[in-house]
């Protein structure tokens, strides 16, 4: 099956990222296909490669950097969310790219599910 999934909480103050993270993660363990991860509202900090968590912690950022690279997986950030937020383009993390909600209506067409994280 293919996925499209639609994060919309950080990735420390909320578990959604962290669910929706895990989630992939299994997903394609099954042999399934992660179309695109859309990151909205709050969402967008887990793409800033700026955040430093301790070091008993996991480090979200990261792990989807790592995730997309490994999987070839689409990682777009709301420009918007984003913006609003001082991300910018210099300050998102290696895997993460910057485009506009079409990216996630896109998703929701070519994927077979979208799963939404967080409110």
């Amino acid at each position: 099956m293919k996925f499209g999934i639609l994060i919309n909480e950080g990735p420390f103050t909320h578990q959604a990222s962290d669910s929706a993270y895990r989630f992939a993660v299994a997903a394609l363990a099954k042999g399934h296909e992660i179309y695109r991860v859309f990151f909205y509202k709050d969402g967008v900090n887990n793409a800033n490669k700026l955040s430093d968590p301790q070091t008993d912690d996991r480090n979200l950022v990261s792990l989807w950097s790592e995730l997309s690279q490994e999987n070839d997986i689409d990682l777009v950030v709301c420009v918007a969310a984003a913006l609003r937020r001082g991300i910018k383009e210099e300050i998102v993390k290696d895997g993460f790219r910057i485009s506009g909600l079409g990216q996630l209506v896109e998703a929701g067409i070519q994927a077979e599910r979208l799963v939404v994280f967080g409110d």
